[in-house]
């Protein structure tokens, strides 16, 4: 081996350990450039550069062959970084009240493909993972590339380490379904490759989130949202999901935000689970609940083409009202410097941001003093996305092991 190649070879040995660390920051998009790569891991260019050279042999990353100046910029040039278009993807599978879907989702939350959408869940774990899993199976089939893992989201808090899930509410699932295994069992069956897991939506909601949206940059950032039914909250703090001991923190549905309000699943009463969700809004509103369409989609729709009835204004002010009061009570506990919505809550926000915020101040010692950012989600399908995180974690851990 030559002089170079030696120098090479000792410049990579030194940054394998950066690996992972590297490839996180360009999947996050925190890592444009080489340079931005070299100041944010503390190496030298040229460990730099053998790091990222190594990244795009696995297939992960792309380089480009020139140095180019960012616009407005007076440094020196340097080569650009972004994720592998033709890379591989994750499998994303996500299950809820209303349906399923199946998705393929690469580095960078970049969603390649996703299959429609099923309408009836049923009454069998088995049979519902079987079927999601067949059709990301499909996808990946019809796309060709390699497959690093695959990732599950369901509506229901999901207890570490066995991987069960505990209240599946709004579905027909027994409690205590092992998904996880179910999963894994099926994942493996289709003979898709590499690791299988299963976590809550709404924290996979939030780490997507954190990574790729509204989220990104907050160290304590809370995320709250109504899907099709009930409502759920999730905490990352720097860069990481608490989960709590088992798995079971931040149940937001059930705090109570009104105390003679409707009857909960939980045997409580007035809790946002069942005054903030989206049939609580039908309700509040005067609308019968029709099965064309998802009540979310229903819900959605009514704030977008009714919201000057009478009815319809009122029935958001008094959801406002109300969620705005449990966030007020997240943010004295938890004091997060972010918060972000989603589901109805992101409409409710849209629909009247001002007065959203102005209960949250009010009611909330840490809101008095400053406030804390209120903003709405901003990716599509961001449970799938979350979904596929858990899936690339491993890689992002450490490349090498997981691809090499």
């Amino acid at each position: 081996m030559n002089g170079k190649a030696t120098h090479t070879k000792t410049r990579l040995d030194r940054g394998r350990g950066a690996l992972g660390p590297a490839l996180e920051l360009v999947h996050t998009g925190r890592a444009p450039t080489r340079a931005v790569l070299t100041a944010e891991l503390g190496v030298t260019r040229a460990t730099a550069g053998a790091v990222a050279a190594e990244l795009e042999a696995l297939g992960l990353i792309q380089v480009d062959s020139r140095p180019g100046a960012a616009a407005g910029s007076q440094g020196r040039p340097s080569h650009r970084l972004a994720v592998n278009d033709s890379g591989p993807v994750a499998l994303a599978a996500q299950v809820h009240a209303d349906g399923f879907r199946a998705a393929l989702v690469g580095l960078g939350g970049r969603t390649v493909a996703t299959a429609p959408g099923c309408v009836t869940v049923s009454a069998d774990p088995a049979q519902v993972l079987g079927e999601v899993v067949d059709a990301g199976a499909e996808l990946l089939r019809g796309s060709g590339l390699r497959c690093v893992g695959a990732g599950l989201a369901v509506p229901s808090a999901v207890a570490e380490p066995d991987g069960t899930a505990l209240n599946p509410l709004h579905l027909a699932w027994p409690a205590g379904a092992p998904v996880r295994e179910i999963f894994a069992e099926r994942v493996r069956a289709a003979g898709i490759e590499g690791p299988a897991f299963t976590g809550n939506d709404v924290n996979l909601a939030a780490l997507a989130e954190h990574r790729h949206g509204a989220g990104r940059g907050a160290q304590h950032l809370l995320c709250v949202a109504t899907g099709h039914r009930g409502v759920g909250g999730a905490l990352v703090l720097d860069g990481r999901l608490h989960t709590g001991s088992s798995g079971l923190a931040l149940e937001v549905g059930h705090l109570t935000v009104s105390p003679e309000g409707r009857p909960c699943y939980c045997g409580g009463r007035g809790c946002l689970d069942v005054e903030t969700d989206p049939l609580a809004f039908l309700t509040a509103a005067g609308r019968d609940p029709g099965p064309e369409v998802s009540l979310l989609e229903q819900s959605r729709e009514l704030l977008r083409t009714e919201y000057e009835d009478v009815a319809v204004r009122g029935a958001a002010q008094e959801l406002i009202d109300r969620l705005g009061l449990g966030l007020a009570g997240l943010v004295n506990i938890l004091n997060p410097d972010r918060i972000i919505l989603g589901g109805l809550h992101k409409a409710l926000l849209e629909a009247d941001p001002d007065r959203l915020r102005a209960v949250v101040a009010d009611r909330s010692l840490w809101g008095r003093s400053g406030g804390v950012p209120i903003l709405a989600c901003s990716l599509d399908h961001n449970s799938l996305v979350g979904a596929a995180e858990l899936a690339w974690q491993p890689v992002l851990d450490d490349p090498l092991a997981a691809l090499g």
